[in-house]
């Protein structure tokens, strides 16, 4: 099973908090925005990867497992408070 990464656009402020908990695929651009090395997700920064999506404070992270039939199913949300 794959896991992809996507960023919501809309969604993010540029907080910047991706890029610390996940600088192995996450860079910023000049204004704080991330940008992805790639969307997908080795195995061994998977954790890495769940921890980024929940602590996004704007929840922009998006972390979906990748079936082999292709289709992808939301892996992480955090409720809002």
């Amino acid at each position: 099973m794959n896991y992809v990464l996507r960023v919501n656009p809309i969604a993010c402020d540029g907080h910047g908090v991706c890029a610390e908990l996940l600088p192995e695929i996450i860079d910023l651009d000049p204004w704080g925005y991330p940008v992805l090395r790639s969307a997908t997700v080795p195995r061994g920064l998977v954790d890495h990867a769940k921890r980024a999506a929940a602590g996004c404070p704007t929840l922009a992270l998006l972390l979906s497992r990748t079936t082999a039939g292709g289709g992808k199913q939301a892996v992480t949300r955090r409720q809002s408070s």
